[in-house]
């Protein structure tokens, strides 16, 4: 999983942050790691030299093998805080589109009873 941060010009980007961003995506979004080829972080200052709540915004896009690009958004009062937060979106947003892949590949695969049978196991119709 190749992680790419970038920045806007408001924010000043240095190793320390860097390690830390990836390092927090590396712990949320370890479950996925084999199957996510990119993350794209986009951070941006919605404020400029302005202070304000909740300026710090966080995009998260991450690209898997084989769908379509996912992105979250966070905003928060500092970049670690809209991280952390963009993270938690993304992993959850991750669960429930691939959980439900998995559900439904699980729900089609054939299993062995106790007395060696093979039993298909089909959907429940509605």
């Amino acid at each position: 999983m190749q992680i790419q941060i970038s920045s806007d010009k408001n924010i000043s980007m240095h190793n320390k942050l860097s390690n830390l961003i990836e390092s927090d995506l590396h712990r949320i979004l370890n479950r996925f790691k084999h199957q996510l080829t990119r993350v794209e972080v986009h951070l941006s200052d919605e404020n400029g030299d302005k202070s304000g709540a909740q300026d710090k915004r966080c995009r998260l896009e991450v690209r898997h093998k084989h769908h379509q690009a996912l992105a979250v958004t966070n905003d928060s009062s500092d970049i670690p805080t809209a991280v952390t937060g963009a993270a938690a979106k993304m992993q959850r947003l991750l669960v429930s589109t691939f959980g439900r892949i998995e559900d439904k590949n699980r729900a089609l695969t054939t299993r062995t009873s106790g007395q060696g049978q093979n039993l298909v196991l089909k959907p429940e119709a509605i």
